[in-house]
Order: structure tokens, then sequence, then C-alpha cells
């Protein structure tokens, strides 16, 4: 069993309602020298508490929270040997659903006390480093006023979402994907790393955190038809073979929008801008999984 420090976010999912000491002890063991538990008290928290475990010696740093907790210990563990871990509880759980981490917290501590180790690519996206996917346009809108609903789950999200959609209108861009020029309007341009959002929302079914490449997915507008096929089509995760979104496999892009359109990474909005550099760092991170 590797040493394994647990960032919990107590704010996050079920976290709150459970004894979380009492579930890990009943899989890592009573020996207090084979895990830690580190409470984040504060937003960027994780990030130091992962780099300072990473520092410490701790072959695994496990991330027990949301897709937001994730990429917060995953960036803290970035240039350092330790892994990231996952006990999925989010909403979403974008990352450890493509992981196959199961959801089960039993299950999840049960796989994390005998882990397989491997690595994954990272990508960035004007500095900013993302696991699952990053992107531009409606997603990142959504995700804008979801942080701001009040409430977190699924049917938040969906409410949500149905309202924004309403108000919405692209914004026109200029993409460089790898040399490939494209002139665009901006419904939906994502970077995916992983295969979807979340919640088994599939915006890049074929997406490999190992390839070494981006799977880009665009979609220049979104009238209530194609609203349909798409949401249809990302709950199969048939949205390649739909024909009502168009696909890019790069190691890099650049896109230019003739206004500022909001961006988010790994399902946090993180602002607007008008210029976007995106790569992707192959296997820049070790997992346990």
């Amino acid at each position: 069993m590797p040493k394994t420090c647990f960032i919990l976010n107590p704010k996050a999912g079920p976290s709150q309602r459970l004894d979380m000491p009492a579930l890990i002890a009943r899989y890592f063991g009573a020996r207090e020298t084979d895990y830690e538990i580190r409470l984040t008290t504060y937003a960027g928290h994780a990030v130091e508490l992962a780099r300072t475990a990473a520092a410490e010696g701790f072959a695994v740093v496990a991330a027990v929270g949301g897709d937001g907790t994730v990429n917060e210990v995953g960036r803290g563990l970035l240039g350092t040997p330790a892994a990231l871990g996952i006990i999925p509880q989010g909403s979403g759980n974008g990352l450890a659903r493509h992981l196959k981490v199961p959801l089960g917290l039993p299950d999840a501590l049960c796989r994390l006390a005998a882990p397989t180790f491997s690595r994954m690519d990272v990508g960035v996206i004007n500095g900013h480093h993302f696991f699952c996917t990053a992107g531009l346009g409606f997603d990142a809108h959504v995700s804008q006023y979801f942080a701001l609903a009040g409430s977190r789950g699924l049917s938040t999200y969906l409410r949500v979402t149905l309202r924004e959609y309403r108000r919405f209108r692209p914004v026109p861009v200029r993409a460089n994907l790898d040399g490939q020029e494209i002139s665009t309007d901006c419904y939906v341009l994502a970077f995916a790393n992983a295969s979807q959002y979340g919640n088994n929302a599939y915006i890049a079914p074929l997406a490999d955190l190992r390839d070494g490449q981006l799977d880009v997915c665009l979609i220049d507008a979104l009238p209530p038809l194609r609203a349909f096929r798409v949401s249809l089509a990302m709950a199969l995760g048939t949205l390649p073979r739909s024909r009502a979104a168009e696909y890019f496999r790069v190691p890099r892009g650049r896109v230019v929008a003739e206004a500022p359109i909001g961006f988010h990474v790994d399902g946090d909005y993180l602002g607007h801008a008008t210029e976007f550099d995106v790569e992707l760092l192959p296997l820049a991170l070790a997992v346990a999984v």
C-alpha cells in the first residue's frame, strides 16, 4: 500500500455528511504512518497541500472531491514524482469517470489502496492547466452561471443550461489548429483531454489521455433541433457520428475571438478573453488508478 495523503474538500458532494476519516481508516488501516488526511479551507488550498505532500514524500496524493478539487491537486503535483489519486465526491466527476474510478466510496477506497500507476497528458490554456476539458463559448457561459446558482448537482446544472440557452449568442473566431486555419462562429469550442465533461456527457468520446493529442470539438451554432441531437449524442457517446459537431485532433492551437468570450477549465469559469493559446503536455502527470 503506497503512503497516501488524502486532500479532502469538506464542502464537496456527500463528503460533508460522511465520517470520511472513519471510512478511510477502514480501508487503509489504523496506522497513522500509512496515510494522512488534510482539509482544504479556501479556493486554491488544495494546490498548496498537494505540493507540500509531494515534497514530504507521499507516493499518492488523493483528491477527495469533485473536478475542481482534482484540478487543484493535479496542478500541485505537476513536476513531482507523486501520483494523483481520486476519490470522487463531486457532481460531475469527469476525470474519475474517464479513468473508470468507482464512484462508490468503498470501491474507490479499496481500489486506491492497491493502485496501478500510469501517466496522463495535461492540457494548458492561457497558462491554466486542465486535466479533463477546457472550452470557449456556451459551456463556459453555463459554468459561469452555475457557479452563481447557489446549489450544485445535475438538476441545477440542467436548469441553468436551459435558461442560458435562450440568452447565449455565439462569437466569431479565427482558430489555428496546429497549422489548420478556421474562421467560424463559436457556440462551443471544446479542447478535450478526457472524453467527457462529467455525468457521462461525452463531448469527445474518442479522446485518449495518453495519445499526446487534444480532441477539439467545434459547434458553430445550436438551433433547437441541433441542440436536441447534440444532447442525445452526448448522452449516448455518439457525437462524432452525429454530424452535429466538427472534430480535430491536434497537440496545440490558437484562437482569436472578435469579442471577449468566456472560457473554463475542468468546469470552472475563469473569465473572458479574446486570445487563447492551447497546448498539450504529454504524459506530464502520474496517476494512481
